[in-house]
């Protein structure tokens, strides 16, 4: 099984929204994908809380159960235009896959 984690630091504003109003969308795209490709075992986004030791905005932590699952989603139509979309509102992102 692959993990795959992804944090996102987002810009104060962008496409005419906020930040906060960019994650909130952000997130409700990335759980969108949640059943795009066979192999998805597990996807939950995550939003920094107020009063919680944050250094990034969002997180995603999926797990695949192999590398051509983790590649299905990587390349999905529907993926695409996730990453699209955070190329335009995020500052930074992060990411590390291990195996489990």
């Amino acid at each position: 099984m692959i993990r795959h984690i992804v944090m996102w630091k987002f810009k104060e504003s962008a496409e005419g929204a906020t930040r906060a109003e960019n994650v909130l969308k952000f997130k409700a795209l990335l759980e969108g994908c949640r059943d795009l490709v066979p192999g998805t075992l597990h996807l939950e986004a995550g939003v920094a809380e107020p009063g919680l030791a944050s250094t990034f905005d969002l997180v995603l932590i999926a797990d695949f159960a192999d590398q051509a699952a983790l590649d299905g989603y990587q390349d999905h139509p529907e993926h695409l235009v996730v990453k699209q979309f955070a190329k335009l509102v995020a500052e930074s992102r992060q990411c590390v896959d291990y195996v489990v």
